[in-house]
């Protein structure tokens, strides 16, 4: 009975992506009502992926500014719903190295580096072995992160596909754009990759951007929206 059950949830799963004509491993070990109910295939795996409420369809809205000092209490990290991330911040060096001597300086820029990181069980989002080991679906990365003109590194990306015991770094994928400080912050960057061909023994995704903040007069801050972790099928 529980054999056909299993046949049934398959059939089910079959008929969504065409695993027989993709050639994709589906044994009989399965729990397919997991997967069917989990449907972990081209379903974004990354939790609040746009913790700020923004898309990267509609340009980043322009800074407010605090007003009066002492108007409201000093902020050094962004404000959003963060479920499912991880969060810190790095606060960096002031950087004098521009000020003649005998200059007399107000006020300098405080620069900070603000992660957000998620890790990803992929068994437990609903993938399974076979697929992972033997056929091993694209998994495709995308983010957009604002080109905020705070400084010519604003945004990091390191993405890592993780062995089963969570540590064993098996592909990565690193990033450190360097972009122009010059004009206006109004629009979104684009930052995509995908992993291929990665190998059997992938059981978790790490994913972990940075974005650069800085406070000085008023607090600014290098916004993402729209992180994505895709596994995809071939056709």
């Amino acid at each position: 009975m529980a054999g056909a059950c299993s046949s049934e949830w398959l059939q089910k799963c079959e008929m969504i992506w065409k695993l027989k004509q993709r050639n994709v491993p589906a044994p009989d070990s399965v729990d397919w009502k997991t997967v069917f109910e989990k449907k972990p295939i081209e379903r974004n795996l990354i939790k609040t992926p746009a913790p700020e409420g923004l898309k990267h369809t509609i340009p980043p809205p322009k800074h407010e500014f605090d007003g009066m000092m002492g108007s409201r209490p000093p902020q050094f990290e962004p404000e959003g719903d963060f479920t499912g991330w991880k969060t810190s911040r790095e606060d960096l060096p002031l950087d004098s190295s521009g000020i003649p001597p005998g200059a007399v300086v107000c006020h300098l820029p405080n620069f900070s580096w603000f992660t957000l990181e998620q890790k990803i069980d992929l068994k437990g989002e609903g993938l399974w072995e076979e697929l992972l080991d033997v056929y091993q679906p694209d998994i495709s990365i995308q983010d957009w992160y604002e080109d905020s003109k705070l400084h010519e590194e604003v945004y990091q990306l390191q993405v890592r596909l993780l062995g089963a015991d969570g540590q064993t770094v098996i592909q990565e994928f690193k990033l450190n754009p360097k972009n122009d400080t010059a004009g206006d912050p109004e629009r979104w960057l684009e930052v995509s990759h995908v992993f291929r061909g990665y190998g059997p023994g992938v059981r978790h995704l790490h994913f972990l951007h940075r974005v650069k903040t800085m406070r000085m007069m008023d607090f600014m801050a290098t916004r993402v929206t729209d992180s994505s972790v895709l596994v995809k099928l071939r056709d």
